[in-house]
């Protein structure tokens, strides 16, 4: 019982938390200030930059395989991202390669 109300407090908080901006900021007739504006178009790419350098930081470039699986899943996802714009398609993609390579390197 105890688990079901902590998960349930916590699946609260989250939709409220998701549901919040939408009914504060949604009029139809009300634009949105600046600084929202302003961290709808830069914070996906700072998110993503951070990502991308936490997931990279265990990376081991002194010993065999010298960060290839990384380096190979990062450039496609960043290929494939640029050239056809789907996410789901440049992360799956990636994370099968760099699982293919690191058991093959």
């Amino acid at each position: 019982m105890k688990s079901f109300l902590i998960i349930l407090v916590v699946a609260l908080v989250t939709a409220l938390l998701r549901f919040l901006p939408v009914y504060l900021l949604g009029r139809k007739d009300q634009k949105l200030p600046e600084n929202v504006l302003y961290l709808t178009r830069f914070m996906p790419a700072a998110i993503i930059g951070l990502l991308v350098i936490f997931s990279l930081k265990g990376t081991n470039l002194s010993s065999w395989p010298h960060g290839i699986p990384e380096m190979a899943g990062v450039l496609l996802a960043a290929a494939l991202q640029h050239y056809k714009k789907n996410t789901l398609l440049s992360v799956f993609s990636a994370t099968a390669l760099y699982m293919i390579l690191i058991r093959v390197l």
